[in-house]
């Protein structure tokens, strides 16, 4: 019989679909886990964003991957009770983002104003000479940024509460 600690160690290969050098486990957007017998398991899930298009994609992406594993019975259900924020990111998470060449969301306090997006680390050469060019970016979880050292321009993931 798995674990649930299995399950956790198999769903970290499920990447993000909008950020693939992410899991999806790292993103903490896989909020629970339950092994209700020997070959079923509960998985919920809290997608970033309420409207995210991609949330029948995940749960079949969770579905299909514990399926791989040998789970007979897989329920995803996809759960908004308590949203999901930014502090969700694991540490490996952040990492990730900053791979990915964007610069990751600060830890915040459970308020989000304009001071965290203006010098947020560079994800090229880690300068904090950096100013932000717009709170838009192309999607709504990121904002424009420019670094005034090694003059690159780059994205930044917004700290959401």
């Amino acid at each position: 019989m798995p674990t649930e600690q299995d399950i956790w160690n198999a769903l970290e290969v499920v990447k993000d679909p909008e950020i693939p050098t992410l899991s999806m486990v790292d993103m903490g957007i896989i909020t629970k886990v339950e092994v209700r017998g020997e070959s079923s398991v509960y998985v919920e899930m809290t997608p970033t964003f309420t409207g995210c298009p991609a949330i029948k994609m995940m749960e079949g992406m969770v579905s299909d991957r514990l399926k791989e594993i040998g789970i007979q019975t897989v329920e995803v259900v996809t759960n908004f009770e308590k949203p999901w924020d930014s502090n969700k990111l694991t540490d490996r998470g952040l990492m990730c983002l900053k791979k990915h060449g964007l610069a990751p969301p600060v830890k915040h306090e459970g308020e989000v104003t304009q001071e965290l997006l203006e010098h947020v680390e560079c994800p090229f050469c880690g300068s904090k000479n950096t100013e932000m060019k717009s709170p838009f970016g192309p999607t709504l979880c990121r904002s424009m940024h420019y670094c005034n050292n090694c003059l690159q321009a780059f994205e930044g993931f917004k700290p959401v509460v």
